[in-house]
């Protein structure tokens, strides 16, 4: 079966009963003569309107539907259905296009939803021979002829009766298409909506996200100022370390310096109280951070059905809070080391004080003159002590350079016994301060 590069119209539904009567074809032969053109004449009724993918097809005599064709051809349409020669048009088939066998075929016309508008009498492609020259009917083949009629007329009111059928059944489903236009129609305006609070709340996150992105940036700020503190201190130990080593030389300047070692104490107490209050501050803003964090998770969890993607940046959002904790983490980190320091300046000063002994002027019976001695302490003994062993097991005496156990070391035992000393780090305090140890005590518990 050939084709042209278009295909028509046709239709899978079975045409055991369609209305073949609006197109009527004329002049129609019962055989046509291969190799020779075909020409189609056929005549338009008065309530048929030809339209533009309408077409003529040759068919097999017992076709079932329209997608049976052999060949076709499209319909020339007229420039005025009114005119009468308008309703009368014809069509011409070449004869490569034609059937090659003798089967019985027919001429069909087709309009463009693929339904039969009207059928040809059954003709054969074959030579001509004498004996179709005369043709003699006799009275019972055309008794049977009208027989034969009535049946079709029969069965084409059978075939009316079943278009109006269809056209009901094609109304009912226009109705239904014109139904189903209007919910999607609906559902279309729906989708609109969503789209448009979509892209609002995206809007109001991406928002949210550059308040973010502000607070990181002020963390990032704190941490390199807490970064530039921790710088100063060190500094600042590196220069203690120093003056202790000039300490270790002279004796001379030694009450002078622990003076001055009081007011660094006091300044390195004023500035562990701004880093306490700097610590509470980072916790404020941690805390407003996870407060930050729970109302992001409930926005979530109310716009997680409506957009996917919302719940993806929202889970960008939550990583950068992770980076921030850790930040945050790393910072506390910071401030105890820092913590560390301090208390291990203070245990500093705590021990010195217990390395020296506690010096009395000489009496006139020695003969000697008066050694002033340290009231509070040498601050800065503490390193030594680390690396050496206790003053109590030094042999010499650390004031009279004597060998032996004099009364110095006997006074310095005493003066032992009316000390404190700390559970923690088993540093000693005189009796007489006992608000120095019990600060002291407390700064282990920080």
């Amino acid at each position: 079966m050939e084709k042209t590069i278009e295909d028509p119209p046709t239709s899978a539904i079975l045409l055991d009963h369609c209305h073949f009567s609006q197109v009527i074809f004329n002049s129609v032969e019962k055989f046509y003569i291969p190799g020779g053109d075909v020409t189609c004449h056929y005549t338009f009724t008065q309530h048929f309107i030809p339209r533009r993918k309408d077409w003529i097809g040759i068919f097999r005599v017992g076709w079932k539907t329209t997608r049976e064709y052999y060949t076709f051809m499209w319909v020339t349409l007229p420039i005025d259905l009114n005119n009468k020669s308008a309703k009368q048009q014809e069509v011409q088939f070449k004869a490569y296009y034609l059937p090659k066998d003798d089967e019985y075929y027919q001429f069909c016309y087709v309009d463009q939803d693929g339904v039969v508008r009207g059928a040809s009498i059954p003709f054969q492609f074959r030579p001509e021979n004498e004996e179709d020259i005369l043709v003699v009917t006799t009275q019972g083949e055309v008794e049977e002829i009208e027989q034969h009629n009535k049946e079709l007329c029969k069965e084409n009111q059978e075939l009316k009766d079943s278009c109006v059928s269809l056209q009901k059944q094609n109304s009912d489903m226009q109705a239904e298409l014109q139904k189903k236009q209007e919910e999607l129609e609906t559902l279309q305006s729906i989708n609109k909506k969503l789209e448009l609070k979509v892209k609002e709340q995206k809007d109001y996150w991406e928002t949210e996200l550059l308040q973010l992105k502000e607070q990181n940036q002020k963390m990032s700020s704190e941490n390199e100022k807490m970064g530039i503190r921790v710088d100063q201190l060190q500094a600042q130990l590196s220069t203690q370390e120093k003056e202790m080593e000039k300490l270790v030389q002279g004796d001379q300047d030694k009450t002078e310096q622990l003076e001055q070692l009081k007011k660094e104490n006091d300044h390195l107490f004023l500035s562990l109280t701004e880093q306490r209050k700097d610590q509470k501050k980072l916790e404020q803003t941690v805390e407003q951070m996870k407060h930050n964090e729970t109302t992001a998770m409930k926005k979530q969890q109310e716009l997680m059905d409506e957009n996917f993607d919302l719940s993806k940046r929202l889970s960008e959002n939550k990583m950068m809070y992770n980076a921030l904790q850790r930040e945050k983490e790393r910072l506390e980190g910071e401030n105890d080391l820092l913590k560390r320091e301090n208390s291990r300046l203070l245990s500093y000063m705590g021990l010195d004080f217990d390395s020296l002994p506690y010096q009395v002027p000489a009496s006139d019976e020695g003969g000697a003159g008066q050694n002033p001695g340290l009231v509070y302490g040498n601050p800065y003994s503490g390193i030594q002590e680390s690396s050496s062993p206790s003053l109590l097991s030094i042999k010499k005496c650390p004031i009279c350079k004597s060998d032996d156990i004099c009364d110095h070391t006997w006074e310095q035992q005493q003066m032992q016994a009316l000390c404190l000393n700390c559970p923690v780090c088993d540093k000693i305090f005189p009796a007489t301060e006992k608000q120095i140890f019990e600060d002291h005590v407390f700064c282990h518990s920080l």
